[in-house]
């Protein structure tokens, strides 16, 4: 099957120049993505040109584990048997072809997945050929083997009992992880993918992935093409990180995730279990802005989702219409007449809690004895979508307590508990949420679970069930009652409901007494209230919803340049912005080598020292480097850091010519045998009281955190506290010092695993301008400029640098390096990926100083050098 990006290059004679366009540039810089992204050896212009992109013609590809599509064999007379399919509108798995009513009419929609049927290899091509003229259905065809080794084996066997909380302890509880089947895993998300491959024209198209069957997809995807628009919606509930953690393979899945634009989820329970691991395991931070969740992934802004799925109103109020809906119905009133009706519509899973429901029947009938004969339970059970002895057990166990319930407080012509083994039709559904009084769910985790929704829109008026029940012309039975698990991601959107814990069986028997006891005027405002709801946020609404903030998340892809880093499931795009590059060695050394008067300005912790590093002193490899820089006569070299001035003394008092800058610059020292001089500001530390006692208290409730007392400022660290908990403490102390400091000559910061409060008028920034002026009023002024740094506190630096440039205060021919350490956002036009390059860096200018002054055989002309700069008491140079 010819992809549509395929027919453009086999009609090249009959493109447009807009079509021309979409073709692939040819590779010229090794290792970088095409802004085209086609193909994953890509390269990309170096002059960082950026694609406009094409926004007509968009489609969306649906991809999930099964087709909606019904496929079964038929006897024809001329032909024999043979294939035929059709839309499977009433299986349980009909979202992704409802989701359709919430995208505008004439846009086309692709459908990728497996087929519910067994096709021979001879008959494969022929179906996938049918399939997408009929349908636009891409089957992805597994054989056996990998089905179950993939599906039941990684999928329901060990993924879905994790994912609800499930750890397999014990060889008989659960099943324990197997690399084989995550291997299968693997191949069949490879599968999809080359199916993905077939159809899509990565310029245009949007994908969007269903569910945890294909959680590694995405990293597939955007391994072919960088700016694909991608985005995932998980079913399932996701675990905490607790729980997630045990998963030997959650790095790969969770960066496959993070290879998305948009990842959605059921409940903010979910998501925010999802940051947690992101934060923990990956270190990465999120942000809120204007609404929206947003992870900084290497560049890329991956932004997460929060709304429950919903229901298809349409489609059950059609059913609600038919005859055969009516006269089932009719046939359950006279069936259960004179009996309260308790409904459970439910899998056969081990989550479902059917044996707890069952148990809290049982000590309902035993507590209420004038409930026996007047209650029923009618469980409708739907088959297992796995199998295994787990499924055998549950089904042991259910099949045990509702014989037990039934012999206990039955009697002829009254059966505590019906249970009836689906599947069954949505009408037989409908019918039997029309006559029951209270329907429930008692699941102990499921990711939404959509049984309250369509009951509630089953109560709602219709005249022909009406008509059927005896409830008048029009039909008037806005009443229902819903008990539900609070486990469960429909919970927090039924605030009328009654919300029970599933373990508590008392709890749960309450729970169904109130159902079913409450006087109908209540059960009227709460279906009200949930009627209220459903309605509004049904299925279309999700889908509209999904589909337009995942265009909205992929609006900068054509605005930024992308590499390509990381092997196999490792694989991630770095995005940067077109005038934000990785800094070379090369072009800064040649440039160096060019200038003449050079100011080099450098950050310490996490610039030329790895945070993770438990000796903070500098190694004989950098002493030896800075000293290197500070021998040439043109360079003034200081390092600018939040570290104390006996620190910084201690550690670099075996480079004599080295500047230094201490407590972001409240400090500075021109060389070894000058004075530390201090910047003037107001000597009221009045502050230091209000502050101290509150970072004391902070520092008492979060275990791992410490104060830091400078002399300038105060800092709280909370690097080694846990990693949520030391972030939200973080945000709160920020907010409670800013709240009465108020008034104060302070400002207060966060910084990486600080909150720092310190003097007005002192930045590092103000540090770089304090130095320009030195040298500028010595006529020296500087040709070439590098500041390098990896904190908040450094983009004052970039800041004022950038400032310099705008009102012309460098030379017009300065060559200018702003860098700092990780692709991040940032006020610096270069990066470097982590210390050991900018010391790799370092290194580099250091040799070509040492280079240029052998080779010299004249004397060095004496540029500017630190012992050049005025000294003045009062330290007014350096305001």
């Amino acid at each position: 099957m010819l992809s549509r990006s395929c027919f453009n290059l086999l009609n090249l004679d009959d493109c447009s120049v807009t079509d021309r366009a979409r073709i692939p540039k040819l590779m010229n810089v090794p290792g970088i993505i095409t802004d085209f992204g086609g193909g994953g050896g890509g390269g990309e212009e170096e002059k960082g040109e950026v694609s406009p992109g094409v926004k007509n013609g968009s489609r969306r590809i649906i991809v999930a584990n099964q087709l909606p599509v019904k496929a079964y064999y038929k006897e024809d007379e001329k032909e024999g048997k043979k294939w035929c399919f059709e839309w499977d509108r009433y299986a349980l798995d009909t979202l992704i072809l409802q989701l359709k009513d919430g995208l505008s009419p004439d846009l086309e929609i692709i459908y990728v997945g497996c087929l519910k049927a067994d096709v021979e290899l001879n008959d494969q091509e022929e179906v996938a050929n049918f399939l997408w003229e009929k349908f636009r259905c891409v089957p992805t065809f597994l054989s056996l083997d990998l089905i179950n080794k993939y599906y039941h084996g990684f999928c329901k066997h060990y993924l879905w009992p994790l994912f609800h909380y499930m750890l397999p302890l014990t060889s008989s509880h659960g099943v324990r992880f197997d690399r084989s089947n995550w291997l299968a895993y693997v191949s069949a998300n490879k599968i999809f993918a080359d199916k993905v491959y077939e159809v899509i024209n990565p310029d245009d198209d949007y994908v969007w992935i269903q569910d945890y069957h294909l959680m590694v997809l995405p990293t597939m995807l955007r391994k072919k093409y960088s700016r694909i628009k991608v985005g995932f919606f998980l079913h399932s509930p996701f675990p905490s990180s607790e729980i997630y953690r045990t998963l030997p393979v959650r790095d790969e899945i969770l960066r496959a995730l993070l290879n998305c634009d948009l990842v959605g989820f059921q409940t903010f329970d979910y998501a925010r279990h999802f940051l947690s691991c992101c934060s923990r395991m990956l270190g990465l931070d999120y942000q809120s802005k204007r609404g929206y969740i947003g992870i900084d992934y290497f560049g890329r802004t991956v932004t997460i989702k929060i709304l429950p799925v919903g229901i298809h109103m349409g489609q059950i109020q059609n059913v609600m219409s038919l005859p055969d809906t009516a006269k089932k119905a009719k046939e359950l009133k006279e069936k259960y007449e004179g009996k309260i009706v308790l409904l459970g519509i439910d899998d056969m899973d081990m989550f479902k809690g059917i044996g707890m429901k069952f148990l809290a029947m049982g000590h309902l009938l035993d507590q209420s004895p004038s409930l026996r004969g007047k209650v029923v339970l009618v469980q409708i059970t739907n088959p297992p979508r796995s199998r295994g002895n787990d499924i055998k057990e549950v089904e042991e166990e259910v099949k045990k307590i509702a014989s037990e319930i039934n012999r206990k407080y039955g009697k002829p012509g009254y059966e505590p508990i019906v249970c009836i083994n689906g599947p069954v039709s949505t009408q037989d559904k409908i019918a039997h949420y029309a006559i029951s009084e209270c329907v429930v769910v008692n699941a102990v985790r499921d990711g939404m679970n959509l049984v309250p929704y369509e009951y509630t829109v089953s109560r709602q008026s219709n005249n022909n069930l009406g008509k059927a029940l005896g409830l008048g012309l029009n039909g008037e039975r806005r009443k229902s009652m819903i008990v539900v698990s609070e486990f469960i991601g429909c919970s927090p959107s039924l605030s009328g409901a009654i919300r029970v814990n599933p373990w508590d069986i008392e709890n749960v028997a309450t729970g169904m007494t109130s159902g079913a006891m409450m006087n109908d005027r209540e059960k009227e405002l709460r279906h009200e209230k949930h009627y209220k709801y459903v309605s509004s946020h049904d299925v279309a609404y999700w889908a509209r919803s999904f589909d337009q903030d995942l265009k909205r998340a992929c609006e900068e892809h054509y605005h930024k340049r992308c590499w390509g880093i990381g092997l196999g499931l490792g694989f991630r795009v770095v995005a940067l912005g077109p005038n934000f590059k990785k800094l070379s060695v090369a072009h800064i050394v040649s440039s160096y080598k060019l200038t003449n008067s050079r100011l080099i300005l450098l950050d310490y912790d996490g610039t030329m020292l790895p945070e993770d590093k438990v000796d903070k002193a500098p190694s004989e490899e950098v002493i030896s480097i800075l000293n290197g820089l500070c021998s040439d006569p043109k360079n003034i070299v200081f390092i600018v850091s939040g570290r104390g001035r006996d620190t910084l003394s201690k550690w670099f008092s075996p480079c004599p010519k080295l500047g230094l800058s201490a407590e972001h610059g409240y400090f500075t020292r021109l060389s070894k045998d000058s004075d530390w001089e201090s910047r003037p500001v107001p000597a009221d530390t009045e502050w230091e009281k209000v502050v101290l006692p509150i970072m004391k208290k902070y520092t008492e409730a979060t275990d791992g955190s410490s104060i830091e007392q400078k002399e300038s400022a105060l800092v709280w660290h909370h690097l080694e506290a846990d990693p949520d908990f030391g972030i939200w403490q973080a945000k709160e102390l920020l907010d409670h010092l800013e709240s009465v400091l108020a008034n104060e000559p302070v400002v207060v910061k966060r910084g990486q695993h600080i909150v720092e409060v310190k003097p007005q008028d002192v930045s590092k920034g103000l540090v770089f301008q304090s130095l320009l002026a030195s040298m500028q009023s010595k006529g020296k002024s500087p040709d070439f400029v590098l500041c390098i740094g990896d904190d908040r506190s450094d983009e004052d630096m970039f800041e004022s640098i950038a400032s310099s440039l705008d009102n012309n205060s460098l030379p017009d021919n300065a060559e200018v390096f702003a860098c700092t350490v990780g692709q991040k956002p940032s006020m610096a036009k270069y990066y470097l990926d982590d210390p050991a390059e900018v010391v790799k860096m370092l290194q580099g200018l250091s040799a070509a100083s040492t280079a240029m002054q052998l080779a010299s055989k004249s004397p060095v002309h004496q540029a500017a050098s630190v012992e050049d700069l005025p000294i003045v008491k009062n330290h007014a140079s350096f305001v």
